[in-house]
């Protein structure tokens, strides 16, 4: 409803130019707006009188107020109606310029805000939705792989690349990157499946996914390439395993940064040719892990669960390769920082009882205890099991059992090899060394074991006497316990050795540093140690004496019965000579 803008002009006569102030303008008078002055001013003025001469009283005034004031409020309202729709046909209308907008600018921006947020949201709406992928597992990306496929693939791939292998097996481990990659991180999340899984567990991940003649025609490529080459892909893929549990870490630390985490798809394909290669060609890895040891990069908790797979991975294709590597690399992990830590005890013993448990495993490794030169089992590695084996009983863990379990078949092991061998008397030096510390060390279970270790050294070696009566005085505790196992193992011990003349020697001069040093006097407790010897050396002398005189009776009596013989009998041709050569030489021996 409009505002009436009706007006009246007002019809005065024109008077002369000169009688007119207004200079020819006329007045204009808003009817509507006087009527309601005019009212206004009666409704305020109780005295007014009307046009017939009746005044208002105040009581008729206030009738007639509150229909006003709903008159008012209803005028209001109708006023700010037609205003919100002029302002909404003010789209339609051309915008006026700046300088004529007046005040009306910063409405004008109001709106226009109001216009782009609409329009944004209007785009976010419409946006369409990402099409979820289909998850696929390893199984079921390994199923798809097509051996005839992958034959002509690496015939293909030898051709072009002849001669150069390292180029061939970064293209062979690229085929298999392509065939898992729609499998996700969260379908082999190895990290998780290394650190709670058992090592039987892991050992055939994810190798038995694959079907076996894929397996073979990789396996079969694999075994014409030459270590070098495999040498260099094994570390590379090692590296790509230890750069994506360094990403994976980082991410569970703090949050995720585009491109900071590498994608985890490819790394079953990394495990996966890692795992053949390691299966077919296992004295590649023997080649590496000296280095790899030496290498902070490759050390740590989680580090050394994939070290193990490896190993595992080994042990398929050679199981002494496999012990090697656990004597030489993995068992000295028990002697550093890492080995007071429950799980890392626990990962040591897991791979070798699964090496031990292997059916035929002791003809196995006792069979090939010295491979190219190189013992399976060290004698550090030896003594280190010693040490696990027989700790002080203040000292026993959970552990300890498990290693008392498998200590005599690695102890076998050990000393396996060709008595009398030039190789073997070295081990028996180097042994001897290492034992003899080991055996003064106080603990009784750990003293008997390396004295016997010990005892066994000078049967293997006479030249272990000689070193042994060059560290007597400095190893006086150790020579307590060994010569208490020499006298209370006398029969047992004695038939070992072929000869006991350098025993006896090397206890004549024992007994002459005993008598220097006691009658030198000194140290109280050194001079018990050393009475405590002396008194061992005398026994295990009057033994050793009265078996040679022993020997010597048996020998002349046996001449005395063959002269005897020979006169007598009439057919001395008879005699078994060879027989009665073999008796005397034994008898001699003894």
């Amino acid at each position: 409803m409009e505002e009436d803008k009706s007006f009246t002009v007002t019809a005065e006569p024109i008077s002369h130019a000169a009688e007119d102030n207004s200079h020819g303008w006329q007045k204009v008078t808003y009817v509507k707006k006087q009527r309601k002055t005019q009212n206004q001013k009666t409704a305020s003025d109780p005295s007014a009188v009307l046009a017939n001469g009746s005044g208002i009283l105040p009581e008729k005034s206030s009738v007639f107020k509150g229909l006003e004031k709903h008159a008012e409020e209803r005028r209001r309202q109708l006023e700010a109606q037609s205003a919100a729709a002029a302002y909404d046909d003010d789209d339609e209308i051309p915008r006026r310029s700046r300088n004529n907008r007046g005040g009306d600018e910063d409405d004008d921006d109001v709106s226009s805000d109001a216009d782009v947020k609409g329009n944004v949201a209007k785009v976010v709406k419409e946006k369409p939705k990402k099409v979820k992928k289909p998850k696929v597992s390893v199984p079921e990306a390994a199923a798809k792989i097509d051996a005839d496929d992958l034959t002509a693939f690496l015939a293909n791939v030898s051709e072009s690349y002849e001669g150069q292998h390292d180029i061939q097996l970064m293209r062979f481990a690229d085929y298999f990157g392509r065939a898992f990659s729609a499998v996700s991180a969260s379908q082999f999340p190895w990290l998780k499946l290394f650190r709670e899984s058992a090592v039987a567990k892991i050992a055939d991940v994810p190798v038995s996914h694959v079907s076996e003649a894929v397996y073979k025609a990789s396996v079969d490529w694999i075994n014409h390439r030459s270590n070098e080459a495999l040498g260099t892909f094994v570390v590379w893929s090692l590296d790509c395993i230890f750069a994506d549990l360094a990403s994976q870490q980082l991410g569970s630390k703090g949050p995720k940064k585009a491109g900071q985490q590498a994608s985890s798809k490819s790394q079953v394909a990394i495990f996966l040719v890692l795992s053949m290669v390691l299966r077919r060609k296992p004295d590649v890895i023997i080649n590496l892990l000296p280095n790899l040891s030496e290498n902070s990069k490759y050390q740590g908790q989680d580090k050394l669960t994939v070290i193990i797979w490896m190993v595992v991975q080994a042990c398929q294709g050679d199981l002494a390769v496999g012990l090697y590597l656990w004597a030489h690399h993995i068992l000295p992990v028990l002697g550093g920082k890492s080995g007071s830590n429950p799980q890392s005890r626990d990962l040591v013993l897991q791979l070798v009882e699964r090496i031990l448990a292997v059916p035929k495993a002791r003809g196995i490794l006792v069979n090939n205890a010295v491979r190219k030169g190189e013992r399976l089992v060290p004698p550090v590695a030896l003594d280190l099991l010693l040490h696990v084996a027989f700790p002080a009983s203040s000292a026993r863990v959970k552990a300890t059992e498990r290693f008392e379990a498998i200590y005599p078949l690695l102890k076998d092991v050990a000393l396996a090899g060709s008595p009398g061998s030039k190789a073997m008397k070295q081990v028996a030096l180097q042994i001897q060394t290492l034992t003899v510390k080991t055996a003064g060390e106080g603990i009784p279970s750990l003293s008997e074991e390396a004295s016997s270790i010990f005892i066994w050294c000078l049967v293997q070696n006479p030249d272990c006497y000689k070193q042994w009566d060059k560290i007597y005085e400095d190893n006086i505790e150790a020579n307590v316990a060994i010569l208490r196992k020499l006298s209370e193992n006398w029969k047992e011990i004695s038939s070992k050795h072929s000869s006991l003349q350098p025993l006896g020697e090397t206890l004549k001069s024992f007994r002459q540093k005993n008598e220097k040093v006691l009658s030198g006097g000194g140290d109280v407790t050194q001079q018990g140690l050393f009475k405590e010897v002396d008194k061992y050396c005398k026994v295990i002398l009057g033994r050793v004496s009265s078996g040679h005189g022993c020997v010597k009776t048996v020998v002349f009596t046996i001449a005395v019965l063959a002269v005897g013989a020979a006169v007598v009998s009439p057919n001395i041709d008879a005699w078994d000579w060879s027989k009665l050569s073999v008796l005397f030489n034994a008898q001699q021996s003894f």
